[in-house]
């Protein structure tokens, strides 16, 4: 039986999904990181499926969301946006010490995952974290300062004032880069990647996203299985059920 658990690390609150009976085991484990305006909760099916694979499970609440909401509106989330991403990549590293302090995962069989947002999220935690031993991002983006560009160009476009200054917004570019994958290629050193993406996704660019998996490709050629591209040709911002399949396999394969 899997079971639901709600846990609080260090006023982080998570959804802990496991086997009932490998619970007080050292087990796989996978970390999966929701989308902008979602909630931890609603990305259940990802863990029950892992779960069932033998593998633990916590879906972490991002800064602002769900029951750490701040009532902001959207626009004053999306100014926020990239405050929460880097507070999300700060807070996995929490999380991964609790389980390991607990003698509850093996740290060679530790993976990361998340949708829009926590696809972002998890390709700027390669840059930081070597115990990431695989990752998936589902709609997500390495490319974090051409990213940052282009959502200013859309509300530009939109009418929207962006309430910081240019010296506000250079600064945010800088601190940026650091945790830019497209910047620091040479971190991935040869982890499995997966990338399902949309190629109708108007809010994470699909291009962006292929464009670097393309130009990544010469660095997994001697182990090209370790790295993969999932299109969907029809499918917007939506993760189809395909998708879903496909992280499960991915980390089956790489944690076990």
């Amino acid at each position: 039986m899997v079971i639901v658990e709600k846990i609080y690390i260090e006023n982080i609150p998570l959804l802990h999904i496991v086997k009932q009976s490998l619970k007080g085991e050292q087990t796989p484990f996978v970390m999966f990181v929701h989308g902008f305006m979602s909630v931890k909760e609603k990305n259940l099916h990802y863990a029950y499926h892992l779960a069932e694979k033998g593998i633990r499970v916590v879906l972490p609440e991002a800064l602002y969301h769900g029951e750490r909401s701040k009532n902001f509106d959207t626009l004053q989330m999306s100014i926020r946006f990239w405050e929460i991403v880097l507070n999300e990549i700060k807070e996995i590293n929490t999380i991964k010490q609790y389980f390991e302090a607990n003698g509850l995962i093996n740290r060679e069989q530790i993976g990361l995952a998340g949708t829009s947002m926590g696809g972002i999220t998890t390709l700027g935690a390669l840059t930081q974290y070597d115990w990431i031993k695989a990752a998936v991002s589902l709609m997500g983006n390495p490319c974090y300062t051409a990213f940052l560009k282009t959502q200013l160009e859309q509300l530009e476009k939109n009418g929207v004032e962006i309430p910081l200054s240019d010296d506000e917004l250079a600064e945010q570019m800088n601190m940026l880069e650091r945790y830019d994958l497209s910047m620091h290629k040479e971190k991935l050193k040869n982890r499995p990647l997966l990338f399902w993406h949309g190629e109708r996704d108007l809010e994470v660019p699909f291009a962006q996203t292929y464009q670097f998996y393309k130009e990544i490709m010469p660095l997994y050629e001697q182990s090209p299985e370790k790295l993969s591209f999932i299109v969907d040709q029809k499918a917007a911002h939506v993760v189809s059920q395909e998708g879903v399949k496909a992280l499960v396999e991915w980390f089956e394969r790489y944690l076990h």
